[in-house]
């Protein structure tokens, strides 16, 4: 039989206890969604967080959604920047507000510390059967013809497919007709059921409709092909000088920096450009790309002066 003395079961209770101290001491890495759980940049957390756990141990992935994900950026920019509470979203929030919104409730550069730029993804310009084209030279000649009579959909305006239509109009000097929607599915339905000819969506969203040959991915805009559509053009390729893409990207709190910084960015880099990561995100129709902070704060500021011109060219302002 085992016989505690009394002063074992101190050093028991004491051990226990400090334990305990430390545990709280070391909370469980958080990491931030400012959308739904089910989305794109949810699930894109959930696969780094399930990547990061062998390093970092318990991780909690809270979803804030709202505000197009500006709750969720307001709750990190008010974080401790000790390591512990970072974000995982596409580019929109940090390119393309600054230039949408009259007033933003935080600086896309000042109140954030760029963690590691995870992966990239392009878009497609869709023609739909109402278009009658089959190549970006058709559908030049047909905008050129009659101006602002050829249509495009997008999931809204201010959202990135209207802007990357705008950008298309601007480097292609043709004008099309803007078409507005709540959603990407309506403006989907609108393009199939022949009320417009065009759309911009993210090619892992329409890749389906292309290979079905319900609507057919004339090009996609970034500086290489799309592997999930190998045969379809970029828009440089179909002689349009433009070069365009979106990403998803982890950014913590301003101060961000030392240990706290080095430990998530060298974790961030290891698991984007491990093979079986690469391979998810591959399937999911996107880039690895799991570069450093100085590379994803680079990024940001590129695209910041990428798309300062046509926002501005659109007139739209969002309060």
């Amino acid at each position: 039989m085992l016989t505690l003395t009394r002063r074992t079961l101190s050093l028991a209770l004491l051990t226990l206890a400090s334990l305990g101290a430390q545990a709280q001491d070391k909370p469980p890495l958080k990491i931030l969604v400012g959308f739904p759980p089910g989305g794109s940049a949810d699930v894109i957390a959930r696969i780094v967080a399930d990547a990061l756990r062998d390093d970092f141990g318990p991780i909690v992935v809270d979803n804030k959604p709202g505000a197009g994900g500006r709750i969720a950026l307001n709750m990190v920019k008010a974080a401790k920047p000790d390591g512990q509470t970072v974000i995982v979203l596409p580019s929109g929030p940090m390119v393309l507000f600054p230039h949408v919104y009259k007033k933003l409730d935080y600086d896309a550069v000042k109140d954030f510390t760029p963690v590691s730029q995870i992966a990239r993804f392009q878009f497609g310009v869709v023609a739909g059967p109402a278009s009658g084209v089959k190549s970006v030279a058709e559908m030049l000649a047909k905008a050129r013809a009659k101006p602002g009579e050829s249509s495009y959909g997008t999931p809204g305006a201010g959202t990135l497919p209207h802007f990357m239509g705008v950008l298309m109009e601007q480097s292609a000097g043709v004008q099309l007709n803007h078409v507005p929607f709540q959603g990407g599915a309506p403006a989907n339905n609108a393009l199939l059921g022949g009320h417009i000819d065009y759309k911009f969506d993210v090619v892992s969203e329409t890749a389906e409709l292309h290979h079905s040959g319900k609507a057919r991915i004339i090009a996609v805009t970034g500086s290489k092909r799309d592997t999930q559509v190998p045969e379809v053009p970029t828009l440089k390729e179909a002689g349009i000088n433009m070069d365009a893409t979106a990403w998803f990207a982890m950014y913590g709190p301003a101060g961000l920096k030392g240990e706290a910084l080095a430990r998530l960015e060298k974790a961030m880099v290891k698991i984007v450009r491990e093979p079986a990561m690469k391979d998810k995100l591959v399937k999911l129709g996107y880039e690895p790309i799991g570069s450093n902070s100085a590379d994803l704060a680079a990024a940001q500021k590129a695209d910041l002066n990428r798309w300062e011109k046509p926002i501005k060219a659109t007139g739209v302002q969002l309060d």
